[in-house]
């Protein structure tokens, strides 16, 4: 079983910067992990992914050149850098893991709020 556990959200102006922290527990080995954002009144959105090694990833276009996914598997944490915040970008925001790129996601943290003002 694995346990996922957010930690950054928080209110920020626009134009702002903010990291977002996922800290895994259990057996992550080899795991893609994710990060995906749910605003009020929408549907939950992909927002950036990372490969076990960090070789690759992926981000959805809206927060391309803005934010950077990265990892720490010795400390079994994925990071979410976001830069020139927008008010768009509010939401709650989930880590998720998978076991490869060709998995469904399996495991979802309980979210972080970030909410960027104008």
């Amino acid at each position: 079983q694995v346990q996922l556990v957010e930690s950054g959200g928080g209110l920020v102006q626009a134009g702002g910067s903010l990291t977002l922290s996922c800290a895994a527990s259990g057996r992550t080995f080899g795991y893609v992990m994710g990060w995906f954002r749910q605003a009020p009144g929408k549907e939950r959105e992909f927002v950036a992914a990372i490969s076990w090694g960090g070789s690759r990833t992926d981000y959805a276009d809206s927060v391309k050149g803005r934010f950077t996914i990265s990892r720490d598997n010795a400390k079994n944490t994925v990071y979410l850098l976001m830069n020139s915040l927008k008010p768009d970008d509010t939401a709650v925001y989930y880590c998720a893991a998978r076991r490869s790129w060709n998995t469904p996601y399996d495991y979802w943290g309980q979210g972080t709020q970030v909410t960027v003002s104008s």
